[in-house]
């Protein structure tokens, strides 16, 4: 049986994508995979996800990451919003790689109704009993990387995969940190370029709250200082 776990990476960053990994693995390799000490990115150091990687791949049936611009996010928030973005790579992740069973970590707290969004449209692939012999089996939890091995694989690839587009943006467009709306160092990158470019480099996020705020700030200043 194969089962397939899926989870993403920059969900809530100001900057850059998101990434979002299906991880598939045997069943009978999941002990294996809980001995390479995979855990939920967030609890790994960089060089420990980094080193995992390879392990992680070698393990696996198959796997995949999908890559969500923020010119994609901005462009699809105008019609929708992030979940229903992430849902739509999640079921397009499960119809790729045909599963037996998926493991997602949820983003909503009502994870029933998320697993109804996941199955919308997919009625001929989900089985909920073992009679039937097409489909897979669905289980939707909150904090899922933190207890199915191989939703945390497919975290860990997501994060490494984010981290070497972010290292790639740094090169292209100057060190503005972790891209997070909590990172100073990431809000000062933001004030001082649109102070110098008037508008924010593609890899930013410009429908975020954050970027709204401080483009919003800038042209209050701006006015400001036309008006004295």
């Amino acid at each position: 049986m194969n089962i397939l776990g899926i989870d993403e990476a920059g969900r809530g960053p100001v900057c850059g994508p998101m990434m979002i990994c299906g991880y598939m693995i045997e069943a009978d390799k999941i002990e294996k995979l809980k001995k390479t000490g995979v855990r939920d990115s967030k609890m790994l150091t960089d060089k420990r996800r980094r080193g995992l990687v390879p392990r992680l791949k070698k393990l696996a049936s198959d796997y995949v990451v999908f890559r969500v611009s923020s010119e994609q996010i901005d462009l699809l928030r105008t019609e929708t919003n992030l979940n229903r973005i992430e849902i739509a790579k999640m079921q397009e992740i499960i119809r790729l790689l045909r599963p037996d069973k998926v493991v997602i970590d949820a983003p909503e707290v009502n994870t029933k109704k998320f697993s109804q969004k996941i199955t919308a449209g997919m009625q001929n692939d989900v089985r909920s009993t073992s009679i039937r012999q097409n489909g897979f089996y669905l289980v939707s939890e909150n904090f899922a990387d933190k207890k199915y091995p191989e939703v945390a694989a497919a975290s860990v690839i997501a994060k490494v995969e984010r981290d070497k587009e972010i290292e790639r943006l740094h090169r292209e467009y100057g060190f503005f940190g972790s891209g997070y709306p909590s990172d100073e160092r990431t809000i000062s990158f933001l004030k001082d370029w649109i102070k110098v470019n008037k508008e924010f480099p593609p890899f930013v996020r410009k429908s975020w709250m954050t970027a709204l705020a401080i483009k919003k700030e800038h042209e209050q200043k701006k006015l400001m200082e036309f008006a004295m």
